[in-house]
């Protein structure tokens, strides 16, 4: 058999559109411009722009328009069948580059900060490859909020529920930042009785990533108050605070993750147990699961990584997380 455009007319401009293919296939098949129209879920006078555009393109009458019915022309009926044939390819082309989709392959760029991407991240993200030889994971930590798509990451893991509304996230872990601080700085200094005491206290101040610095917003039920913090020491990296309180320099606010085997072993203790920062953990990505197997893969992998991993304190029982 020739090919269709050679039986059609020697005098194509150019190849006809699939939408409009799609389209003439649905009028043969209803015999009628509404009722394709209804199917397509378009309008009337679409489908009979798509059918003159295509009668153009192939420069053929297709079908002949009465008052109540449809038909197809000499030409119509080989335009048809080559149509079926092109829309087959076409879909087949389509589920080939979904299976594609679905197998993760290629360089997967991984951001988050410093400790988190040390302690937690780093370790999901090995066995991540050793589930997938086909992928490569790069894991870069920063003390900054990062421009995923700007700088060319696939993903950003961030700790805390901030984040830009043009940005797409999925939550893979809940969480919450406590105060803490040594047995021995509470009985030098006290314990604060009401968030507004903390300003008086030595706090250990933390440069997080996209967080105004030495500002605690801190919530108990639907109570939210925020207070500004200060004190002799403070640093861009949380897991040196948390040593600077367990040696009694004063109070820190921290993940539970993070502090949860000093409260294990009484080296920190609770302070305003009460009261809290939400601070979930999220996988932030510039483009929608489906077009990326990568990312997709990474995503969930990561979500069933710290749901079977303990990282949720209440799970893990880490003293205080339930209530908190």
């Amino acid at each position: 058999m020739r090919p269709l455009w050679f039986h059609c007319s020697h005098n194509v401009h150019k190849s006809p559109a699939t939408e409009d293919l799609r389209v003439f296939t649905v009028v043969v098949r209803k015999a009628s411009f509404a009722e394709a129209a209804t199917e397509l879920g378009a309008s009337p006078a679409y489908v009979s722009k798509r059918i003159r555009l295509l009668e153009d393109d192939l420069a053929v009458k297709l079908l002949h328009r009465t008052t109540r019915r449809v038909a197809v022309t000499e030409e119509g009926e080989r335009v048809f069948h080559w149509a079926l044939r092109i829309l087959d390819d076409v879909d087949q082309l389509l589920q080939e580059v979904a299976v594609t989709r679905r197998e993760p392959r290629g360089l997967l760029r991984v951001s988050c900060s410093f400790g988190f991407g040390r302690r937690v991240v780093a370790p999901a993200l090995s066995r991540l490859v050793e589930r997938h030889p086909g992928l490569q994971v790069r894991l870069e930590v920063f003390d900054r909020l990062v421009d995923v798509a700007g700088e060319g990451f696939d993903l950003d893991i961030r700790v805390g529920d901030e984040i830009a509304p043009h940005l797409i996230a999925r939550r893979l872990a809940d969480n919450h930042r406590v105060l803490c601080a040594a047995p021995a700085y509470l009985a030098r200094k006290g314990a604060p009785r009401t968030v507004a005491d903390l300003a008086s206290h030595d706090c250990l101040v933390i440069k997080e990533r996209d967080h105004p610095f030495g500002v605690w917003r801190l919530r108990s039920g639907a109570v939210d108050e925020t207070v500004k913090v200060r004190g002799p020491l403070s640093a861009n990296n949380g897991e040196m605070a948390v040593q600077w309180a367990a040696d009694g320099r004063g109070i820190v606010l921290r993940s539970l993750w993070d502090v949860g085997p000093e409260l294990a072993s009484g080296r920190l203790v609770r302070v305003l147990p009460d009261w809290q920062q939400e601070a979930n953990i999220w996988a932030v990505y510039p483009t929608r699961l489906e077009r990326s197997a990568k990312v997709r893969v990474g995503v969930e992998f990561l979500q069933e990584w710290f749901r079977e991993s303990g990282l949720d304190p209440a799970a893990a029982g880490i003293p205080g997380a339930a209530g908190a």
